[in-house]
């Protein structure tokens, strides 16, 4: 799923080189820490804009304010969503295999850092990495996560990047170590699967462009599997993944002052076999009219609003969109049962 996006960094110090100054904002003991200022989305004008479009759409980056981030964090602990379970549960398997293979003294540059429970376990795996960057457009996510990994990790130096890593204008910053072939990108939780498999290989082309011919990427890739578990993933029996979608309504009627009902919608995820795809969806339960911006709208019962969609991908299906991307995949793990992958690729 996407990461939140960044709020409000006018409190932040800027040195003259764009760099920050160690602690501001209180990022204790993070070496660096740069701010590119990505833009604050705006939900009023994205909203606008998704319900004009045939169906209506709501950009799942949208999902994650404070409730939804709770929610979210919710969702990975239940028993049906095995995606954070079982990821963990290889990276702390793979050990000396992981270890050996990505080598000595490495540059890891964790794309999204949002919990730091996978990157701990990662660097824990690695041997004697030598830095870590979090990027993330969200700066108290950055800060929970630097302030972690820096406290359990004294060794590593460790730094923070507040930028949009889908940009295909991103760059790392002068302040990244190390050279070219001593950089490993960590893309863990299956968002690369939140993307359309063409957005995908773009997406991977910047990543190749960002990394150079030498550099590697680890990357959580979610597998195909029965319609029933993955079903059964995105409606979990407590409903804590019909309140991260249907609290999309409750920003809009909180934030935006939109008179919309969320108890006039109802929760629907399913598996679209023929595009291989979890698509998740607000279902009207009866018409509506409502104004967004001095536009007038109006949804009829039974009208659905999609909210997103997870592509899950064969190992081979995944290999075609990485090679195409100017990566060869070293090594591809998967668990017992291959609900789930990490796979190693190098940039040819």
């Amino acid at each position: 799923m996407f990461g939140p996006f960044a709020g409000n960094t006018a409190n932040m110090h800027t040195n003259i080189d764009g760099s920050f100054h160690q602690n501001s904002r209180g990022f204790e003991g993070c070496d660096y820490f740069i701010n590119e200022e990505p833009a604050k989305a705006d939900f009023l004008s994205e909203l606008k804009k998704g319900f004009l479009e045939t169906p209506k759409v709501i950009s799942p980056k949208f999902f994650y304010d404070e409730l939804g981030m709770q929610l979210f964090g919710k969702i990975t602990e239940t028993p049906e969503y095995y995606v954070t379970r079982v990821e963990l549960e290889l990276l702390e398997n793979l050990g000396n295999e992981l270890s050996e293979l990505v080598g000595k003294n490495k540059v890891v540059i964790e794309y999204g850092c949002g919990s730091s429970r996978k990157i701990a376990t990662l660097l824990r795996t690695l041997n004697s990495p030598s830095e870590y960057l979090a990027i993330d457009i969200s700066p108290d996510a950055l800060k929970e996560t630097t302030e972690t990994i820096a406290s359990a990790f004294p060794n590593v130096r460790v730094g923070g990047l507040c930028a949009d890593f889908y940009s295909s204008s991103f760059v790392l910053p002068k302040e990244v170590g190390g050279s070219k072939d001593s950089r490993l990108v960590f893309f863990p939780g299956s968002t690369i699967g939140n993307q359309e498999p063409r957005e995908a290989q773009k997406f991977l082309e910047n990543i190749h462009n960002v990394l150079g011919v030498g550099g590697n990427l680890l990357i959580g890739v979610d597998l195909r599997k029965s319609k029933d578990l993955l079903e059964a993933a995105y409606n979990d029996e407590m409903g804590y993944t019909a309140d991260f979608n249907l609290n999309l309504i409750s920003r809009m009627k909180n934030e935006l002052e939109i008179d919309i009902s969320r108890d006039a919608f109802n929760h629907l995820a399913f598996y679209n076999e023929e595009k291989s795809r979890i698509e998740m969806h607000l279902v009207a339960s009866v018409d509506q009219e409502f104004e967004i911006d001095g536009t007038k709208f109006t949804i009829l019962k039974d009208e659905a609003i999609h909210t997103e969609n997870s592509y899950k991908y064969t190992s081979e299906d995944f290999e075609t969109i990485a090679v195409n991307s100017g990566f060869d995949v070293e090594k591809c793990w998967s668990d017992p049962d291959d609900l789930f992958s990490i796979q190693y690729l190098k940039a040819v």
